[in-house]
């Protein structure tokens, strides 16, 4: 019978392996598919500068104007909390940067716990508001699909194990670290082939469409 440790050593060895090698490969062939897609070439006299109208639509299309955020603050406010303490707790607590620097070989400042602790544990409300928002907004539970529950899932559970483990919660240490790690490596797995991979795409979309525009003289 697998013990937790033989359990932690399974999801740090071999599955961990697994899990990058999918991820690496997937966002690989998204990122390839994206760039060999065939543009029709613009023979156009240009009316102005493509990096100005890239680098500006990479910061407009990043804020809301006042008539789009007076009717979805809500929603807006949430999801800024949720993508920024996503953002803190992946690349600013210390664990996860020891990690980095045994992968990748370099390291950078982190943040106190109790200042990580803080931005999981809002993250996580901020998560589980969005959640009960969008199941009691019948438009927006009628457009979700099963794939955004998926990847609400698959999000959720790293912050949640993570934090759990760290405070040595319902299970021995050992186990719920293990289980923090394989709820990375699932996250890791569906990452490339779903929503998740706007992390990516989101701004090379923007980039590309501010280009175009900007070629135009025409500002978005």
């Amino acid at each position: 019978m697998m013990t937790s440790i033989d359990f932690l050593s399974w999801v740090r060895g071999p599955v961990f392996i697994m899990a990058t090698a999918i991820f690496v490969f997937g966002i690989s062939l998204r990122l390839l598919e994206i760039v060999s897609l065939r543009r029709k070439p613009d023979y156009s006299a240009p009316r102005g500068s493509r990096m100005v109208g890239g680098m500006r639509t990479l910061f407009s299309r990043s804020m809301y104007d006042k008539s789009t955020f007076q009717r979805s603050a809500f929603t807006i406010v949430a999801g800024y909390i949720f993508h920024l303490g996503l953002f803190i707790v992946t690349f600013l607590s210390v664990p996860h940067i020891l990690l980095f620097r045994e992968l990748f070989g370099f390291d950078w400042f982190g943040l106190p716990t109790i200042l990580i602790d803080a931005v999981t544990v809002i993250t996580l409300l901020a998560m589980l508001v969005l959640l009960i928002h969008r199941l009691k907004n019948p438009v927006r539970r009628f457009l979700s699909t099963f794939e955004n529950y998926v990847v609400w899932t698959v999000t959720f559970l790293p912050l949640l194990t993570g934090y759990m483990a760290y405070h040595h919660s319902v299970f021995p240490y050992p186990l719920m670290l293990g289980l923090h790690i394989l709820s990375v490596e699932i996250l890791m797995v569906v990452f490339p082939f779903t929503q998740l991979m706007h992390t990516f795409t989101l701004f090379m979309a923007r980039w590309h469409t501010g280009a175009n525009a900007g070629h135009r003289g025409i500002q978005v």
